[in-house]
């Protein structure tokens, strides 16, 4: 394992060399080179890789009607009181804390108004707004101290007054994005409390909200069809041209769109990989390849750090200090790359953090087929949350939440009566696909016939969590050797 964690990181080395170096200021040439178009192909699939998964995700939730996963049309708030389960497929490594409202929103005509409800205090909830980059733009919610009322949401163009009853006004960078509602379940019997709030969430165009005519309708989008699969490929560059059109590049990244022209990006959603020779086409899926490598081994180097979900989410600001102040990067897409393969729509860290679980302690990735896992909670040495906590495991091959007999998915805070607790205070999980006992079921997380992660995550967590006073527990393995 030590030979290919060094091998990893040798990969992370080659790859990173020349990753994402200052751009020049340059013009669309013929004279492309294959060495040019790779090295431009992989910093373009590192760019671009948020923005096509946030496509993907677009398409199956408000485009494509057939879909399994199709929520709604654009601006209509779709609630689901419900936990998710491995039946949900679209986002990969799903929070199952809180059951979710979500939209597609769609500002070019007018501003949108967010009106949330008297909510009590103990319960969590947050209102999650990212832009198409998958910036988390701004949140509304209870641990950033938000109050009921009206929230007048605007995209980058607008200009009008605000009108009577707004609460706040929240600027966005860009005039389509997706806002997830996340509002804590306490148990079962809470459901139809929590139906009670969902309900009561409103996403209305401003024209609803003042009771006037509605402005001209926009001209209608040609969303292109998504490929399964194309996230991975040289594919993507065709759906990343498409989102190129829907935002307004910002003025540090137009030498950069410059350089991605010469791949054929040019933002007018008419990319095709066909119009090169043979030799540009090859180095161009060959760069797209070494991207996805770069993401991935990024990963695995930098998530082991137990605070790297409150370093890696955030603002565009947000992410461009802690790029240059916890990575040393001159820029923070590939850390918005990984933010995104590893957890799409994670939350910003004063909101959640997120210790990640991939390996053991001897850096062996997790495999319930063999072992038994331990974690154990010391008295005293809880999550430091203002709100609640969980542990959840996911599938290694699909990332999505295991199917097992007890339909559990997590466990958390809420469940704390339930666990029965050791003799010195302290609180140990198990983690194996078989049942440790019927007495100690309470305290079993049913791991898959195979590999798995798992995430923790603390809502709204106190300082010492975001500073990293308090560690998580490791996962231990405690298998007969």
């Amino acid at each position: 394992m030590k030979k290919i964690h060094l091998i990893l990181l040798a990969s992370l080395m080659i790859l990173s060399s020349g990753c994402f170096s200052e751009p020049k200021s340059v013009t669309q040439k013929t004279d492309l080179t294959v060495q040019e178009a790779k090295q431009i192909a992989k910093e373009a699939y590192i760019y671009g890789f948020p923005l096509v998964l946030n496509y993907k995700t677009m398409y199956d939730y408000t485009i494509d009607k057939k879909s399994p996963e199709y929520k709604g049309d654009f601006n209509k708030l779709v609630c689901n009181a419900r936990l998710f389960t491995p039946e949900d497929k679209t986002i990969v490594t799903p929070n199952s804390d809180t059951p979710y409202c979500m939209t597609w929103v769609d500002m070019r005509a007018e501003p949108v108004v967010f009106t949330i409800p008297k909510i009590e205090q103990e319960r969590y909830y947050s209102v999650q707004l990212i832009d198409l980059y998958t910036h988390n733009a701004a949140y509304i919610s209870s641990v950033a101290n938000n109050v009921p009322g009206n929230y007048l949401l605007t995209g980058p163009d607008w200009k009008g007054e605000i009108p009577k009853g707004i609460t706040k006004v929240i600027p966005l960078e860009t005039n389509l994005f997706f806002s997830i509602h996340r509002t804590q379940l306490f148990n079962p019997e809470d459901i139809d409390k929590l139906k009670k709030i969902q309900a009561a969430y409103r996403v209305e165009p401003l024209h609803t909200y003042l009771q006037m005519k509605a402005p001209a309708t926009p001209a209608s989008i040609d969303f292109p069809k998504w490929k399964e699969g194309a996230e991975f490929s040289a594919e993507a560059f065709t759906y990343l041209d498409f989102m190129l059109t829907l935002v307004e590049t910002s003025k540090d990244e137009q030498a950069l769109m410059k350089r991605f022209a010469r791949i054929g990006l040019e933002d007018k959603g008419k990319f095709d990989i066909k119009k090169f020779s043979p030799e540009i086409q090859k180095a161009l899926k060959e760069g797209a390849k070494e991207g996805l490598l770069a993401i991935k081994v990024f990963a695995t180097q930098e998530t082991v750090d137990p605070l790297a979900s409150a370093k890696i989410f955030g603002t565009r600001a947000f992410l461009k200090k802690s790029a240059k102040k916890n990575y040393n990067l001159d820029n923070f897409y590939i850390m918005r790359a990984m933010a995104a393969q590893m957890g799409l729509y994670g939350n910003s860290g004063a909101e959640a953090t997120y210790p990640t679980y991939l390996v053991d302690a001897e850096g062996k990735p997790f495999n319930a087929s063999k072992n038994n896992y331990t974690m154990i909670f010391k008295k005293g040495e809880l999550p430091p949350v203002n709100a609640f906590w969980s542990f959840t495991m996911y599938d290694g091959k699909t990332q999505l939440l295991i199917d097992n007999p007890l339909n559990r998915y997590l466990l958390n805070s809420p469940m704390m009566d339930s666990f029965l607790m050791n003799k010195d205070g302290s609180l140990t999980i198990y983690v194996q696909k078989e049942s440790p006992g019927k007495e100690l079921e309470s305290n079993w997380l049913p791991a898959p016939d195979g590999p798995f992660y798992a995430i923790m995550r603390l809502y709204g967590p106190k300082t010492e969590a975001l500073e990293g006073k308090w560690v998580n527990p490791e996962l231990l393995n405690t298998s007969k050797r």
